[in-house]
């Protein structure tokens, strides 16, 4: 979509590692990121991204419309979000929307957000923080607690503690059932 825009210049990762890295090193006008990345979620990366730099602009890009994600990418300090399966005018826009300072969701998330009333509050995920929901979703992936330590760079005893938080946050008996949880979520 950028290709015959010689003003924009567009560097790839794969991981949130290497989104990290290529942050560090090319310091872009705007960062667009995917919530679904290998090892971390796009939230932790924005976390890591804007404690390094509070003024950098993060649009988050999903294959998720669901209105209670869009909340916690904004929520996390992204200025703005767009979905995969939209208007892939709605990203361009986003873009350049949000490298001029402003902020940018969709017309019709927007109106879903607006409108959502208490559902978008009672949707068991959405009183969640970015680092439970990044804990949930390496969980439905199959990752140990141990695992989940090590690839968010935290102790174990901090993982062992929110996921019994989570548990009883969310009324759940047993990590099986945190597990099932995600996955039904599709976090995983």
């Amino acid at each position: 979509m950028f290709a015959d825009d010689p003003g924009i210049i567009v560097f790839e990762a794969s991981d949130a590692e290497s989104g990290e890295a290529a942050f560090i090193s090319e310091r872009p006008d705007v960062c667009v990121l995917d919530i679904n990345l290998p090892g971390v979620t796009g939230f932790e990366l924005a976390r890591r991204i804007l404690t390094r730099s509070p003024e950098t602009p993060i649009l988050i890009f999903s294959m998720n419309d669901d209105p209670a994600f869009a909340k916690r990418a904004i929520e996390a300090g992204a200025r703005g979000y767009v979905s995969k399966s939209g208007d892939p005018a709605d990203l361009v826009q986003a873009i350049r929307e949000v490298s001029n300072g402003g902020v940018f969701l969709p017309a019709a998330l927007a109106r879903k957000i607006a409108f959502a009333g208490p559902s978008l509050e009672n949707d068991r995920l959405s009183q969640l923080t970015a680092r439970e929901l990044e804990i949930l979703r390496l969980l439905a992936a199959g990752k140990s607690l141990s695992e989940i330590a090590w690839t968010i760079k935290v102790s174990y005893k901090t993982i062992a503690n929110t996921s019994s938080a989570l548990r009883r946050k969310l009324g759940l008996r047993s990590p099986a059932e945190l597990v099932r949880l995600a996955i039904e979520e599709k976090l995983g």
